[in-house]
């Protein structure tokens, strides 16, 4: 039988789990933004496609590089909620 502490602690290593994975991305996609966008402002060219295709390059290079990381903590995570199920 699973307790409402345990069920407690499950929920914080699935919050944490998500800050740890979605953060980076999150921060280093905002941070490509604000450099874009001073270059834009620095040069007055607005165009949207600028701030879009940078982010998306710079997204899928940080998901190609750590997306096994993220893939091995999720299934960690998944195998841990399935022992607790079963056990």
């Amino acid at each position: 039988m699973i307790t409402a502490g345990e069920v407690n602690d499950l929920m914080y290593e699935f919050f944490v789990l998500s800050v740890q994975i979605g953060g980076p991305v999150l921060i280093i996609s905002m941070a490509v933004g604000v450099v874009i966008s001073i270059l834009q402002a620095a040069t007055q060219i607005h165009e949207q496609t600028l701030t879009f295709v940078p982010k998306l390059i710079v997204v899928g290079c940080i998901l190609i590089m750590t997306g096994s990381t993220m893939m091995e903590r999720l299934q960690d995570l998944t195998v841990q909620i399935f022992r607790m199920i079963a056990g």
